[in-house]
């Protein structure tokens, strides 16, 4: 790093940095001129010793006394000059995003500050040279618009097959929440992971790992909850909202001292009350799952890390009893893991694992088959998998071409549409297409939004959803 101050005040700043070491952390230091300033180059090394056997959840490897040392060396830096807060209209209080506890540490303190700013990058792939809509093959390609989510704002678009925007809603997160003790440069600030539209047009709004929001179709905020919101939400017939959140706490029984981000599902009433939170955290490690799961574990650092949420409806339970009405399937990216969870006996009922990795956005389809976004389970290669959710066997997949490559190392969805063909969105390429069950591309989608010196980032395309031809025709008109 580099940091505007003479050497000698940043050697005396050294000095006490070094005395200030704990036992156990072994540090070095150098430093060199830099322009005005001194850059430091520095390595730190602690043993952490062995964890307790049986843990669900590993150590946090980045956290502890060379962790404070990071934040420490980083206090030296001269403060941004320029930097204020964004505007606020009516009355606000302050509030805590997670539950005090006095017993805390100073060092868990910092900890559960750095979990709860866990983001995306909003964009990270170099942008095509390609047209917004690539491929439409008005024949073979699903009819209806397009409802989707972006990098590039907290923003949501609902366009045609052709690309042409037919609505736009957005909202700045600092007109909704100007105190929430998190900086303007979070990434999460500036997008919406997550968008739900409503027939009416009022939509729902996930600013991931933040909080939740509701928006009439003008973009008026009618409600928001700081409830740490976060990947993914389902509306239910009655109205009440199923949204994954999370909290970044001590869960002693668990992980011992070092604190990990747990995840929720929570239950909003349609005005944006929480009427239940049950952990997912809890219901495994209380499963018959747990001992199976528990080598997985290992290698999550501080999160099993839940990124979809589906909601059952019953119609698979003749398949399996899990699959009962009011269970949820949730995904885990760090454990490369599926689980079914009965929220009312706050269990696991039902896990799978195999061979795909990071994978997103499972759901169970009519047939009795289940559809996926399998990342990473090939390398550097994605692929969609519809597979018998019981024995795992393959009954249809997607993987790109040299023609037309297909890699998304983050997020990811697959849907399957009426016409029996599949849109898949490759979020980290800024693309969505769809696809026959031959795999014929009938309609490709790039991104609009770039950044950099000529366009040269493409913005992540978290979510695109299809909906019917006439969906929203009234309002959309007016």
């Amino acid at each position: 790093m580099i940091v505007r101050a003479p050497r000698a005040t940043v050697e005396s700043a050294m000095g006490g940095l070094r005395r200030s070491g704990k036992a156990g952390v072994r540090t070095s230091f150098s430093l060199a001129d830099e322009g005005d300033g001194t850059r430091i180059a520095w390595t730190c090394t602690q043993d952490l010793g062995a964890s307790a056997f049986g843990r669900l959840l590993s150590l946090v490897r980045r956290s502890g006394p060379c962790e404070a040392l990071a934040r420490d060396l980083e206090s030296l830096r001269e403060p941004a000059k320029g930097t204020s807060s964004m505007p606020g209209t009516g009355r606000w209080s302050s509030f805590r995003t997670h539950r005090f506890d006095a017993s805390l540490t100073p060092e868990q303190r910092a900890q559960i500050e750095k979990l709860e700013s866990l983001s995306y990058v909003a964009g990270k792939s170099p942008a095509p040279d390609v047209p917004t809509i690539r491929v439409h093959d008005r024949a073979r390609a699903q009819p209806g618009l397009n409802f989707y989510t972006s990098g590039h704002a907290p923003e949501a678009v609902l366009m045609d097959m052709d690309g042409r925007e037919l609505h736009r809603w957005s909202y700045d997160f600092r007109r909704i929440w100007p105190d929430f003790p998190v900086g303007n440069e979070l990434p999460s600030t500036q997008f919406w992971r997550r968008a739900y539209l409503y027939p009416n047009g009022d939509i729902l709004a996930i600013y991931d790992g933040l909080g939740i929001v509701k928006l009439d179709r003008s973009s008026k905020l009618l409600w928001a909850l700081p409830c740490r919101a976060h990947h993914d939400l389902e509306v239910m017939p009655g109205g009440d909202i199923w949204v994954l959140t999370r909290e970044a706490k001590l869960a002693r029984d668990v992980s011992g001292d070092v604190p990990v981000l747990e995840d929720f599902v929570s239950i909003l009433s349609p005005d944006g009350k929480e009427r239940k939170r049950v952990s997912l955290l809890e219901s495994l490690v209380s499963s018959p799952f747990a001992a199976q799961l528990r080598e997985r574990a290992g290698r999550a650092r501080f999160t099993l890390g839940a990124n979809t949420l589906a909601v059952l409806d019953g119609t698979h339970e003749k398949l399996d009893p899990a699959f009962r009405a009011g269970n949820v399937l949730v995904s885990f990216l760090t454990i490369d893991t599926l689980a079914v969870f009965d929220l009312e006996k706050k269990t696991a009922v039902w896990v799978k694992t195999g061979g795909f990795v990071a994978q997103h956005d499972p759901k169970l389809l009519r047939g009795g088959s289940m559809l996926l976004f399998d990342n990473q389970g090939r390398g550097k290669e994605s692929e969609v998998i519809e597979m018998d959710p019981a024995t795992g066997r393959e009954i249809w997949t997607y993987r790109g071409t040299a023609e037309s490559p297909f890699y998304s190392e983050t997020c990811g969805t697959a849907e399957r549409l009426p016409n029996g063909n599949t849109l898949i969105v490759e979020s980290d390429g800024g693309r969505a297409f769809e696809v026959t069950p031959d795999k014929t591309i009938v309609w490709e989608f790039y991104n609009p939004h770039r950044a950099g010196e000529d366009g040269r980032y493409i913005a992540t395309l978290f979510d695109v959803v299809r909906l019917p031809p006439g969906f929203g025709a009234r309002w959309i008109a007016n």
